[in-house]
This record gives C-alpha cells, structure tokens and sequence, in this order.
C-alpha cells in the first residue's frame, strides 16, 4: 500500500510541475526594487536573531493569508540555538506570537531540545513545518542533531521528524523549501551537522540535501494520527557539501534551497561562495553530489537565504557582506544591491520569501531584528 501511495504521489508531482510555467530570463528582478524597513521581530520573550521567512498563501486556523511567519534562532540572551518562537507579522506590520515551542511537550523526539532555524514553511492545508538545530548554551560544541517540526494551524506541535529513515538522515536541519500540491508535498532540506562539531572548526565535506515526500492530510485544526502529515520517503538527493562549525555564526554550510519550475533545485554553497544546481530534483532517485555549479565567486560572499525569482533569476543573500545577489540560470550575476538596513552588513541577512504578488521580496535582518521588504 505505501509503495502505491508513493507512486501515486510522485505522479501527482509530476503533473503539478508540468502545469508550471517554464523559465523566463527577463531583465532584473531586483534592479528597480527599492528597500522598505520593516517592523520589529523581536516577541514579548526576547527571542531575536530571525532566521526563517515563509509567507502564508491561505487562511486557516491562526494563519491568516497574506502575513509573515518568522523563526527565530536565538533567546532573549542572544545564545544561538534556543530561539522558541514562531512570530506572525501582519500587513500593516502588527506582531504577535504563532507558536512558543517547549522542548518538555514534544510529542516525538528532536536530539538537543529547539533552536529554530531558517527551515520554515507553510502549507496550504495550514500544516508549518520548521527546523530546530539546537545548543544547549550557544556553542557549536553542544550543538545536536534537532529536528524537524510539524506544527498545526494553531501552533501547536503535533509530530517531529528526526534521524534516520530510509537511509536518509535529518542532522541540523539548516534551511527548506517546499513543493506543495495540497494532499502531496516535498520538502527539501539542508543538513549541516554531519561530522562537523566533532570536526572543531576543521571543514568537512559531508552537509547533505535530504527530499523529504510528504502525505498531507486536510484538517489541520486536527491532531488526531490519521490527520498529520506523513512521510512516505526521505532521498539523499546531494551530499559533499562544505560545512564547519564558526564562533559567530555556530556553523556555516549548504543553506538556501530553492526549486525552480523545471525541477531544478538551487543550493547556496555558503562556503565555497557558490551557488549549485541539483537537475531533476523532485524526481531523482540518485545522489547529484554537490551539483552543478551555476556561479561562484564575484558578488557571492556567503551566500545564505535563496529563492527562484518570478524571471527564473536566483536571489541569494550574503552572509558576507549585506547583500543581495541575483543570478541568471547561465550564471551571469545579473544584479547586486545592499539591503541591509541596520548598517552592520555582514552577518544581518538570512531568510528570504517572495511576497504574494510575486513583485516584491521579504527580508529579515538580524542587525534590528526586522522584517523588511524589497519592493
């Protein structure tokens, strides 16, 4: 039954992404876009450092169409890894609190407890999926496996997925994007702890893109077992990717992930300053390595967030520097713009997400704990 179920699903994403429009090269995305700041992102706790962006496509539950979830990395002491909080940015820049995640009240495990991650999103049957890559004082020397949650419409965490499953493993998931079709969806995400605390600060060649096919059941309002989602498989689709833990930033490796329409996956190769290409990556059932490289170097100073742009130009945001990148499917870098707002530049930009009209781009920046918007 689940071998059917597979495949049934892999033919319903087959024909969703036939249905996509195929890839523009058009001039620009962000060469006109101008940056507007945005409001705070920093909760009644304290937690700062924002990671991840999603932006909600549908209403349900405590998800309202049109706002911002946000994840945030650390607490209200500033130590890496223990960020609990999901924040709601509305429109008119409002904030509240989606979700408060305890590490005691988990109903599956995540080795290390909860330090939210970059790794956030939202699917169109209310379901939030997001990562944890904890520490237990904000070191990389206690840094674990984590996890990654699935939470429903009101917040609350209903099941977790963690290590090891059809030999395909979840440790230190960094950053995700998602194919979602409503009952299928396929997460992809990137691992950045493979060996890399016992490595002390030595590179490593082992951070991962791990598939993840998703059955997603309506009713998210429900926490019953036969409602949540459940996997069906986790695919190694690439591996060999540079990563090593890093006193400023707890650990540096594979980051953003974003799919284009013709199935192509772009990963942001922080440390080789890169940006690779994964071919046939919601189908392939091998491992593409470390991809195929579509630009490295120039403007690309560790390249962190990264999304597919409407033109089907690469948007990918330095860790370096404060800057955004934009790339061609050939490799031209098309355009480079300064978007941080708080004027510390390097270490301020992480999570990126289109906004809903595909005409603008949000931004979170960890130098004023913003969400900021190019438009």
């Amino acid at each position: 039954m689940k071998a059917f179920t597979i495949c049934r699903s892999i033919s319903a994403i087959g024909f969703a992404l036939a249905l996509l429009p195929g890839l523009a090269t058009a001039s620009s995305f962000v060469g006109s876009l101008h940056v507007i700041p945005g409001p705070s992102t920093v909760p009644a706790n304290g937690d700062v450092n924002p990671y991840g962006v999603a932006v909600v496509a549908r209403s349900s539950g405590k998800l309202v169409r049109g706002h911002v979830l946000i994840s945030n990395f650390n607490n209200g002491s500033n130590i890496q890894g223990t960020g609990t909080t999901i924040v709601d940015v509305a429109p008119n820049g409002a904030l509240s609190v989606f979700a408060t995640i305890s590490a005691k009240n988990l109903p599956g495990p995540c080795p290390g407890g909860i330090g939210l991650t970059t790794a956030l999103s939202v699917l169109r049957n209310g379901w939030v999926i997001v990562g944890s890559l904890p520490t237990a004082d904000g070191t990389a020397a206690t840094a674990k496996a984590g996890c990654l949650l699935v939470l429903n419409n009101q917040g609350k965490v209903v099941e977790t997925f963690s290590g090891t499953k059809f030999n395909a493993n979840i440790n230190g998931p960094w950053d995700m994007t998602a194919l979602d079709l409503g009952n299928v969806a396929e997460l992809f995400v990137t691992n950045v702890l493979n060996g890399t605390v016992a490595a002390n600060g030595s590179v490593v060649k082992r951070g991962t893109v791990v598939r993840i096919i998703l059955s997603v059941p309506a009713g998210s309002d429900n926490d019953s077992d036969d409602t949540m989602p459940h996997e069906l498989l986790r695919t190694v689709i690439g591996s060999g990717f540079e990563e090593r833990t890093d006193p400023a930033a707890l650990v540096l490796g594979p980051t953003g992930v974003g799919l284009a329409p013709n199935g192509t996956l772009y990963v942001a190769d922080t440390l080789l300053n890169r940006v690779a290409a994964i071919p046939n990556a919601a189908f392939r059932s091998t491992n593409a390595g470390t991809g195929q490289t579509v630009s490295m170097g120039s403007h690309l100073n560790q390249p962190l967030g990264l999304t597919v742009a409407p033109n089907g130009h690469v948007l990918t945001v330095n860790g370096g520097d404060g800057n955004i990148v934009e790339i061609s499917p050939g490799g031209a870098q098309v355009a480079t713009k300064t978007i941080d707002t708080s004027g510390a530049g390097a270490g301020t930009l992480f999570g990126i997400a289109l906004t809903l009209d595909q005409k603008g781009l949000y931004f979170v920046d960890d130098g004023d704990n913003t969400l900021d918007l190019l438009h």
